[in-house]
């Protein structure tokens, strides 16, 4: 658990988030609650809850973002959920323990891979002398299935003389010299390969059917022809699979779901009763919610790693709710998002702070890409205002769609650039963006002619 202060948190979102401070603060304190619950006595901690958060406010002003990077701040397992996911045709009420599954399997995915990354060099060791070997043998080895390998084990190979393994000790020293030194990157050889077992849709899970065998069945396995540095990938990702402990690995994972996982569940409002609509409830609707219900109130959901208690997980719910309201929820979901944060529209301010502030501003993205077709690009502070002032005269002609607003006025802006840029012949050029560059190539950043909207 993150030992980060609320303020240092606030910091760290400041740095990809602009405006939005109140929805920081929050869900800064929550994130900070876990650590200091984590410091309580073993008997009070299981009485202290997470104070779940229900974000209010339109489309592309952050709320997802926001979910997304505190995660990933403290290395959380995180998982996001359209709520109308379960009005869809089909929907079957245990549906919703989906979404603790599959935050389960991202938790695993995150230990394993962590697990992986400590024992990389000794996996890259032996993946080296798995190589040499399939480089000096003469003959590829045949893949195996599991019938053969039950029936008659697998084939070993003849003795060797000694004058046969001096020679070959003297071919894999030579060998290994001319691997470490990247001679053999692009030579082929054929490596056997785990064969992908096929995967079974059940109750809206996939199951492996080797997983569903217990390992009873031996994995059956395929010849591959391929190069030595893609070859090196694949021997180093078998060999970590040999030296990490899978039970380890899911007892790790399932508690971390259980005490640090993060559930964002977007799209809320859509779920939500009407009350304006006069004709009572709408019962698949109010259904969807009393299913979700277990889940944010603390339930135990079956996995194929064990049993996850959802009691402790923070749940971040968002919605728009333009035509529903928060009352409009069962108030027994209601009371479980005890914290309600109102999120700001995005002005054309936010607009020029969001290109140039965040680490990952948009200019700086956009910048990146074409100089790797030579193109170096540099953006006016005049030419930014311009670029802001379009994705606001597009947001208030049509749907208001927030900052993505502005993924569309920059490919509209950059489309001649992009499309010219590239091939080997291609000069290195310096291009600037001027606030006139923008005016003649974005047609939103013209003034927009109301009269057109008279009916």
């Amino acid at each position: 658990m993150s030992q980060l202060t609320p303020r240092e948190i606030v910091r760290e979102l400041d740095r990809y988030i602009i405006g939005q401070d109140e929805a920081k603060r929050q869900v800064a304190i929550a994130l900070r609650n876990r650590y200091r619950r984590s410091q309580v006595e073993e008997a009070l901690r299981e009485e202290i809850f997470p104070k779940n958060i229900l974000m209010i406010g339109p489309t592309g002003v952050g709320k997802t973002e926001i979910a997304r990077r505190l995660a990933k701040l403290v290395n959380a397992p995180f998982v996001k959920v359209e709520a109308t996911k379960f009005t869809e045709v089909g929907y079957v009420g245990r549906d919703v323990e989906s979404i603790i599954r599959d935050l389960t399997e991202n938790a695993v995915r995150m230990v394993k891979q962590e697990h992986e990354e400590k024992v990389r060099l000794r996996a890259e060791v032996l993946a080296e002398d798995r190589l040499l070997t399939l480089l000096s043998s003469p003959t590829p080895r045949k893949a195996s299935n599991p019938i053969d390998i039950l029936l008659r084990g697998r084939q070993t190979e003849p003795d060797q003389t000694e004058e046969e393994k001096a020679a070959l000790t003297g071919r894999r020293q030579d060998l290994r010299q001319q691997l470490q030194d990247g001679q053999l990157e692009d030579q082929e050889l054929e490596i056997e390969v785990e064969d992908v077992m096929p995967q079974l849709e059940v109750g809206g899970a996939s199951i492996n059917i080797g997983d569903m065998m217990g390992g009873m069945m031996p994995k059956k396995t395929k010849l591959r022809r391929v190069k030595v540095k893609e070859a090196r990938k694949i021997l180093i990702a078998e060999e970590a699979e040999r030296l990490i402990d899978m039970d380890a690995i899911r007892e790790e994972a399932v508690r971390r779901a259980e005490q640090d996982g993060i559930v964002f569940i977007d799209e809320i409002d859509k779920i939500a009763g009407r009350s304006s609509a006069g004709s009572g409830p709408d019962v698949s609707r109010e259904g969807v919610q009393r299913d979700i219900l277990p889940i944010v109130e603390g339930s135990i959901v079956n996995t194929k790693h064990g049993a996850v208690r959802t009691d402790f997980m923070l749940f971040i719910a968002a919605g728009a709710f333009h035509v529903a309201k928060t009352s409009d929820l069962i108030p027994e979901l209601q009371g479980r998002f005890p914290v309600q944060v109102n999120l700001k529209s995005l002005t054309q301010e936010d607009f020029v702070n969001i290109l140039s502030q965040p680490d990952n501003a948009l200019t700086l993205q956009y910048q990146a890409l074409l100089a790797a077709d030579k193109v170096k690009l540099t953006f006016e502070e005049e030419a930014l205002n311009e670029i802001a002032q379009a994705a606001c005269n597009l947001n208030d002609a049509g749907e208001n769609i927030g900052a993505r607003r502005l993924h569309a006025v920059f490919e509209e802006l950059l489309e001649d650039i992009s499309f010219n840029a590239g091939g080997g012949d291609m000069p290195e050029v310096e291009l600037t963006i001027t606030a006139q560059y923008v005016q003649e190539h974005v047609k939103a950043a013209k003034k927009i002619d109301l009269h057109k909207f008279i009916l």
